[in-house]
């Protein structure tokens, strides 16, 4: 079963908790921009990314968005399983940022392993631990560096993820990760292009001076 592979403490597991997991596992294949949950879907259980691309994030009161994570091949997030842990009480929404195959494990047969396995308990602190360390990291971004070298540092890992200078991404876009108001976001970037960091058109971003993001974003 190829979903072994992308199931860290697979080979701990009973062959009873294996059928079982093979059994409930669904297999899932949705097209970019699909919302796979938010706050009023019922609990998604842990998701496993088999190829593409993901992004969790939070809405605030106002409606603002802002990037908690992204989840690539073979990345695991439990974000998606708040009753799992009835503690979190943030409401995550996910959506695909690409074409994206992932698998999830019922949230209810999750708990159930993490009860009767250590190695997979282990695995659930281990990746909570995790995402706490990852949303403490995004905290600190936005508390303590200024917004200019958050932005150089956000184009620059939107080249690297795509390969290319130039991004096709909205200044409102960028502003749904950073969590802030796209006239905040189209304001430095203007800023940026007349220090000949970026080049402005309609809809896309091009980087046309790496060195000096690189020297920016610290």
């Amino acid at each position: 079963m190829e979903f072994s592979e992308y199931f860290p403490v697979w080979d701990k597991l009973t062959p009873a908790q294996r059928q079982h997991i093979s059994d409930l596992v669904e297999q899932r294949s949705v097209k970019k921009g699909t919302h796979i949950h938010d706050s009023s879907a019922e609990c998604l259980g842990l998701v496993i990314v088999r190829s593409g691309q993901l992004r969790a994030y939070i809405l605030s009161e106002d409606g603002r968005e802002i990037t908690l994570s992204r989840l690539f091949d073979y990345d695991v997030s439990l974000l998606s399983a708040s009753c799992v842990m009835p503690d979190m009480q943030m409401n995550v929404m996910i959506e695909a940022e690409k074409d994206t195959e992932f698998w999830s494990i019922p949230a209810c047969l999750f708990k159930n392993l993490m009860e009767e396995s250590l190695p997979v308990a282990n695995f659930a602190r281990n990746l909570i631990s995790s995402n706490f360390s990852e949303l403490m990291w995004l905290m600190e971004q936005i508390m303590w560096k200024s917004f200019d070298k958050r932005l150089a540092a956000f184009l620059l890992e939107e080249m690297n993820l795509e390969g290319s200078p130039v991004l096709k991404i909205t200044h409102e876009r960028i502003a749904a990760h950073m969590g802030t108001a796209r006239e905040v976001v189209t304001r430095m970037l203007r800023y940026f292009q007349s220090e000949g960091m970026v080049r402005l058109t309609r809809g896309t971003v091009e980087v046309t001076d790496e060195k000096k993001l690189l020297a920016l974003q610290g």
